[in-house]
């Protein structure tokens, strides 16, 4: 009998923070310096972030003038650790040997090299010959939910265990200093973080796990431009239009109970919201869309005051963070070009996790 997959294991690793008024009095004031400042200095202040994590901080080290070659270079000696402290954690977290591993899917829109970070980490975790591997890139921040839903799907059908990584270094695309708005939005919110999650074949076990019980998306065409990810010169540049939170929140209820009517449920059955903080303005306004109570979100603006914007870690991180107190019913919601709204609708066994 063909059983569906359970999120049975979470691995999480990040570089080191720094604050985020060090890093606006140490580096982003004078990176402004002049008719931006005003702007990017509310900006930061309102971003909801308290503290971030960069591979390469801008208070040691300014990378915006960097090719993307060089950059591409360092993304790989940055990411490489991180990835395998995170995939290493949820392979132990799951309880399996990484033998056992039959998939190994990897998100990343912060780089690219070849040998990547599924062939480096397949060799240096003594994964099985025969394990498959597949690479999805510039998703962004939503990477996260159509990876689990993919990789949710091949355990179904395989039965063999599968790791999904979320692995983003955007304190690699500090850009040089300019007045478009979405290029000090970017700066005062993105962070650098790696996740991962291991899904098995069955139902939780023992009150330990999350079974994936449905995935919902839907993508805007109209609003196909409001979120790029350009390859430039120096680095991948953010478009990011401020018309976003509005998309989202036509799309946001409609997607959302569409998920939960597939199983009965509400939103007054959810018991744990991981949706991806975008920035303060966007959780308000899933909030006030969804008609969730006063503190529904407060993880996800914690995760955002604590690690900033990780892009597709993100919501793994969030999930991490109310497994840990026994969330049973977990919404996941992210958002990303195209402009495409993903959602996940996850269990925990009888007994919670």
């Amino acid at each position: 009998m063909v059983t569906g997959a359970v999120v049975a294991g979470i691995g999480v690793a990040v570089p080191p923070a720094v604050r985020q008024e060090d890093l606006w009095a140490g580096f982003f004031a004078d990176h402004y310096a002049g008719t931006g400042q005003v702007l990017a200095r509310r900006i930061f202040r309102n971003a909801g972030v308290v503290s971030r994590h960069a591979v390469v901080s801008p208070l040691l080290e300014d990378v915006s003038h960097w090719s993307t070659g060089r950059r591409m270079e360092r993304y790989l000696v940055e990411a490489l650790p991180l990835a395998k402290e995170a995939v290493a954690g949820a392979i132990a977290d799951a309880g399996i040997r990484a033998a056992d591993v039959g998939l190994l899917a990897v998100c990343s829109c912060t780089g690219y090299v070849t040998p990547g970070l599924d062939i480096l980490l397949a060799r240096d975790l003594s994964l099985a010959a025969d394990c498959q591997r597949l690479f999805v890139g510039h998703m962004g921040c939503y990477a996260a939910v159509a990876g689990i839903a993919a990789v949710a799907d091949a355990v179904a059908v395989r039965q063999r265990p599968a790791v999904l990584l979320c692995a983003e270094l955007a304190s690699l695309h500090l850009q040089p200093s300019t007045l478009d708005t979405a290029q000090m939005v970017a700066h005062a919110l993105f962070s650098d973080a790696a996740a991962a999650v291991v899904l098995v074949p069955g139902a939780p076990a023992g009150g330990t796990g999350y079974a994936v019980r449905g995935v919902a998306s839907l993508t805007d065409p109209s609003a196909v431009d409001h979120m790029t990810w350009h390859v430039t010169d120096k680095g991948f540049r953010m478009g990011l239009s401020p018309r976003v939170p509005d998309v989202i929140g036509r799309h946001i209820r409609p997607l959302v109970s569409d998920l939960l009517d597939r199983h009965g449920l509400a939103t007054a059955d959810v018991d744990g919201w991981a949706v991806h903080p975008g920035g303060p303005h966007i959780l308000d306004v899933v909030e006030r869309e969804l008609s969730l109570p006063a503190g529904a979100l407060s993880t996800s603006r914690t995760v955002l005051a604590e690690h900033g914007n990780c892009s597709s870690p993100t919501v793994l991180l969030i999930l991490e963070a109310l497994r840990r107190v026994g969330r049973r019913t977990v919404v996941m919601a992210a958002f990303g070009p195209g402009l495409t709204l993903y959602a996940a609708l996850l269990s925990a066994g009888p007994d919670g996790p």
